[in-house]
């Protein structure tokens, strides 16, 4: 119904509308998916990614559909913030997805909203295998008792660096390595190679920053749902950052910005990167020059203060095939073959019968060694409460507008503090 007609109409709809998807929150046997005359279920399952992520997940679905010939999936992908936007949008008309790829950053936030489906019921009834997993993952989806999200596959962050500009620079990354030896690298290598930034400007990334907050005794959210650093903390960041900016050592914020939807590493711009490390198989795809992962930097030449993360599948609270769903969540997590296909897509697999199963050649084994070379250095996540997902998104957006030019790094700081103390209540 378009604009300007009918708007008392419209908005009664609207109302009766909401109220419905209100009610429909407090039952978890309405909406989701649905049967067919020949006695078929249909599913919906939508995710986040790339082109080779879809491709990849398509020949997953196929192979369930055929071991489960009862029922039918149909797939939608979208790129990550365009996800979101359709979820949101889906959610709040009570039609959302019956299962669907998440993440531990949006458990709470959905969790706190009545959205997602308590998995505990399906893996009580048979449906769903909890053994099996990885380094503990089985938990990784637990909020306050509920099973809101199985994991997929798992990955920490890492440092990418271009290993001949490097070389080039007489530069050596090892173990140990502090912020000062990073920010004098990126310096040496853009010196030694004009046609380089010595890095890409990661200052807006918050994972980036909580591992330094966690170096120094400290982490970006607290366990009483605020943030865990003040604004004199994030200023000393952002503006150590921006101070080699200047410099022109970093990729200035008009050529990350020109360079996407590729990050700045893989568009040929920059000698280094930091992001998860399962990038590295993206990143291949993007360029021909060889990429490596090495160790994050420390504050003290000892603690990076990493942690494993995972993509997980969640089910809609709504979904009226519940038992599908967790069959459905259970082939993908624990099928060698779905194993096989997916390799480190979306990280290493989370359980041992998927890991068993793919043997990683050329990108994924360089992020199998990785991950085995940090594996005791590991420690328990950062909590994420809701409103982790806004805030994220405002750091990233107000420190870009920094890098461009067209805000203070006062009035940034001050935005976010305001932007994300809103989100998390506090």
């Amino acid at each position: 119904m378009s604009a300007g007609r009918w708007t008392a109409r419209a908005r009664g709809v609207r109302v009766a509308a909401a109220v419905v998807a209100a009610l429909g929150l407090l039952a978890t046997g309405c909406g989701g998916g649905s049967g067919s005359g020949d006695g078929k279920v249909t599913i919906r399952y939508s995710w986040w990614g790339a082109k080779d992520r879809a491709e990849l997940i398509q020949k997953t679905v196929k192979l369930f559909e055929k071991e489960h010939p009862n029922i039918k999936v149909k797939t939608d992908f979208s790129e990550y913030t365009d996800f979101w936007s359709k979820f949101n949008t889906q959610a709040a008309g009570g039609n959302a997805p019956d299962v669907f790829q998440n993440s531990y950053a949006f458990l709470r936030k959905y969790g706190d909203k009545n959205l997602l489906l308590d998995l505990n019921g399906q893996a009580d009834a048979g449906n769903l295998s909890l053994k099996g997993f990885r380094d503990g993952l089985e938990k990784a989806g637990d909020i306050d008792g509920k099973l809101l999200g199985v994991p997929v596959g798992a990955n920490t962050f890492a440092f990418f660096y271009n290993p001949d500009a490097y070389r080039k620079a007489g530069v050596a990354v090892k173990d140990g390595w502090t912020w000062d030896d990073f920010f004098a690298a990126a310096k040496k290598v853009r010196k030694s190679d004009g046609t380089l930034y010595g890095a890409s400007d990661n200052a807006n990334v918050m994972y980036l920053y909580d591992l330094y907050l966690r170096q120094n005794g400290k982490a970006f959210f607290t366990k009483d749902n605020k943030l865990g650093f003040t604004k004199d903390d994030l200023t000393e960041w952002w503006g150590r950052w921006q101070s080699h900016a200047k410099a022109d050592e970093l990729v200035p914020g008009k050529k990350y910005e020109q360079a996407k939807p590729k990050a700045s590493i893989s568009a040929d711009l920059s000698a280094s990167e930091f992001t998860w490390d399962n990038f590295l198989v993206r990143f291949a795809a993007e360029t021909k020059t060889t990429l490596d992962l090495g160790p994050i930097p420390t504050t003290d030449g000892k603690r990076t203060a990493q942690y494993l993360s995972s993509l997980m599948l969640s089910g809609s609270a709504r979904t009226q095939h519940p038992k599908e769903v967790a069959q459905f969540i259970d082939f993908m997590t624990h099928d060698p073959e779905v194993g096989k296909i997916m390799g480190y897509n979306r990280g290493i697999p989370a359980t041992t019968a998927q890991y068993d199963a793919y043997q990683p050649r050329g990108v994924d084994a360089k992020i199998a060694a990785y991950e085995k070379s940090v594996s005791a250095k590991l420690e328990p996540i950062t909590p994420h409460p809701a409103g982790a997902d806004v805030a994220e998104a405002a750091f990233l957006r107000i420190y870009t507008q920094v890098a461009l030019g067209q805000t203070s790094m006062g009035k940034a700081v001050d935005q976010f503090f305001s932007e994300a103390e809103s989100a998390l209540g506090s």
